[in-house]
Parts: structure tokens; C-alpha cells; sequence
């Protein structure tokens, strides 16, 4: 019998990934798809297009993770084996800007969602996405026991979602996990997260579209490692006899700075000359260092991510030059498929 998931968040980074992998293994997924005036769905425009067919397998839904009534009713007629709630208002400086509506979107939009689980009794899994940003404060190394010491509204409102999985599963018994990623990145990130404004950044001045790249805090460290591997983990939590919370990160720390010399330097280009400092992308309160304690997904989901910093900035940047029309500066690409042989999503 084909399984049914369902992705909130389908379009962004990790849901556009996702897809893919699900769809590799034969399900039928539905996806929620925030309504716009314009495409959001660039992300997976290459599914709903796809040759051999799999868009047969692929279900939109227009909705918001605001409308309790919606996502009820998506329940109701989907039925879903799997959820995967990926969907958020997940920028963290924009959090500082928006905190009511991030509160909304990102903590109680899980609440509405656990709540339909319940109340649809299917016994239906549930994955949580939850992030590194829980830590905050907290001392690294950071594993499933590190206190969590949230530092934006971001981190709040997914503090709250992460401690309403673990309600709904000890006071309800549904299948509810949570997934604690640390920072993981692809040529899919969004254009505004710090990565991708480095590698987009790089791309315009070789291309002679711009001449510097405006940027905050260089010093914060973060765990980072590359999207496709975690999706794959996400599905793989789910996949468990019972329900547990896991952290997923590479166990490497690097700074924003170190992620720009290795990037400029990749290119031939001198980073001085280029990169300027703008008060505006400083955070009112700062995550100086986060860096993952694996140990407990390394012994009960076999992770092992293959993926490390410097193949990350190659990939991520090799990309970014194909997108404006330039040669990539290495073998990124061949890199990941070297590692990668069998490889379930498009390359970008």
C-alpha cells in the first residue's frame, strides 16, 4: 500500500528536498503551499514538471499554517502516514522584526497541527523540525540533554513547538519527534541566510554586477553541513519503532568569517576588498557558538555526514557561478557525486 506524507514548508529548502526522497520511495506526498500573488514554488518547479512522471505522486494544498480550520480539513481528506512540519517563519533576524507573527506561524502553527493529529486519531508520525537555535546561550558542545537558552523570538517560538511535540506524545501517545538540526545549507537556501548571501555575493562581482557584499556579525560559529543529508534523517527518524528527539549536526564549528575565506579564496578573490559591515544584520541578542554532540543519532539512525565544511562552501559556490553563467570554479558537483553515486535529488 502507498504511504502518504505530508510536508508543511514544501517549498522551501528542506521540503523541496524532501520531496524528492519521498517521491524516490514511492510515496504519495501532499504538500501545504503558502497562497501569494506570485510563485513561490521555484523550489520544485522541476518535480511539478518532472518527465517520468512522479508530479502524478505530488499534491499541492494552498493554506497557512495561521487557519486552525485548514489544516484540520487537510487532515481529514489526506490521511497522511507521515508529517513532516518543516513549514515556519524561519529567519532569525527577521524574528526581532516580526515577533508576534513568527510566535504565530512557528509555535502555535505546531499546536494546530498536533492538535489535528489527536483529534483525527489515524495514528499518523510526526516530525518536528526543530533547530539548533534552541541552545542559544548554552555551552557547546550541544546534545539532547543541553538546557536550552533561547536567545530570539525565532528560538522562543520554536522552544515552544519543540516542548508541545514532547506534550503531545507523553499526554496523547502519538508518534511525535523531534528533529534538532543544526545549520544546514545547499544551493536551495534562502537568498537572505548568511551562506547564500556569501556565495550569491561572490557570484555577482564576478559576474561585474556589484562590487561589495554588506554583511553582520563575522565572529558567530556554527555547525554546518549540507541539506540532503538531513532530509534524509528526517525520514529516517520516523522510521523508528518509537517516537525519540535527536540531534543532527556535523560536529564541526566554523565562523562566518572562516566560511568567507574559505569561499573567496576558492574563487581567487580578495575578501577585504569586498565584504563591508553594516550594523542593520546584527542581532539584538547573539548565538556566538553552536556545535553539535551527535553521539546519539550516530549510534540509533547511523549518521555519518559525508558532506564537511570546505566540500559545503565548493558545492554551495560552484552552483551559485553555474546560476549567472559562469564556470564553476571547481568540482563541486563531481565532489557530490563522487560521495553520492546513487543520488536521489537534481542537482542544482
Amino acid at each position: 500500500m502507498t504511504k502518504k506524507a505530508f510536508i508543511t514548508g514544501i517549498t522551501g529548502q528542506d521540503g523541496s528536498y524532501l520531496v524528492e526522497l519521498l517521491l524516490s520511495k514511492g510515496y504519495e506526498v501532499h504538500g501545504l503551499v503558502r497562497r501569494a500573488s506570485t510563485s513561490n514554488t521555484s523550489r520544485i518547479n522541476h518535480i511539478v514538471s518532472d518527465s517520468r512522471d512522479l508530479q502524478k505522486n505530488l499534491f499541492l494544498h494552498f493554506g497557512d499554517l495561521s487557519d486552525n480550520e485548514m489544516i484540520s480539513n487537510i487532515m481529514y481528506n489526506v490521511k497522511p502516514d507521515e508529517i513532516y512540519h518543516l513549514g515556519a517563519q524561519s529567519h532569525v533576524r527577521v524574528s526581532f522584526d516580526t515577533p508576534e507573527y513568527t510566535g504565530n506561524v512557528t509555535g502555535l502553527g505546531t499546536t494546530r497541527i498536533l492538535e489535528a493529529i489527536r483529534r483525527a486519531n489515524n495514528n499518523a508520525k510526526f516530525y518536528q523540525a526543530s533547530s539548533s537555535e534552541l541552545y542559544g546561550s548554552a555551552l557547546p558542545p550541544q546534545n539532547e540533554v543541553t538546557s536550552f537558552q533561547p536567545r530570539s523570538p525565532y528560538a522562543c517560538a520554536k522552544l515552544y513547538a519543540y516542548w508541545m511535540t514532547r506534550n503531545y506524545r507523553d499526554g496523547y501517545q502519538l508518534f511525535a519527534s523531534n528533529g534538532i538540526l543544526f545549520n544546514h545549507e545547499s544551493p536551495r537556501r534562502g537568498e537572505t541566510f548568511v551562506t547564500r548571501k556569501i556565495t550569491r555575493g561572490i557570484a555577482g562581482i564576478l559576474a561585474k554586477k556589484e562590487q561589495y557584499l554588506y554583511l553582520g556579525n563575522l565572529d558567530a560559529r556554527r555547525d554546518w553541513g549540507f541539506a540532503p543529508e538531513y532530509v534524509e534523517c528526517m525520514w529516517q527518524i520516523l522510521q523508528q519503532e518509537k517516537p525519540d528527539d535527536f540531534v543532527l549536526g556535523t560536529g564541526e564549528t566554523h565562523s562566518v568569517k572562516e566560511f568567507l575565506s574559505e569561499a573567496f579564496s576558492y574563487v581567487g578573490l580578495d575578501m577585504d576588498a569586498h565584504v563591508r559591515i553594516d550594523p542593520k544584520y546584527f542581532r539584538p541578542t547573539e548565538v556566538e557558538v553552536l556545535i553539535a554532540d551527535p553521539a546519539k543519532a550516530r549510534k540509533h539512525l547511523n549518521w555519518d555526514p559525508k558532506i564537511k565544511f570546505r566540500d559545503l562552501v565548493r558545492i554551495m559556490v560552484d552552483a551559485e557561478l553555474r546560476a549567472v553563467g559562469l564556470e564553476p570554479a571547481g568540482d563541486g558537483d563531481a565532489r557530490v557525486n563522487k560521495i553520492f553515486p546513487n543520488r536521489w535529488w537534481q542537482a542544482d
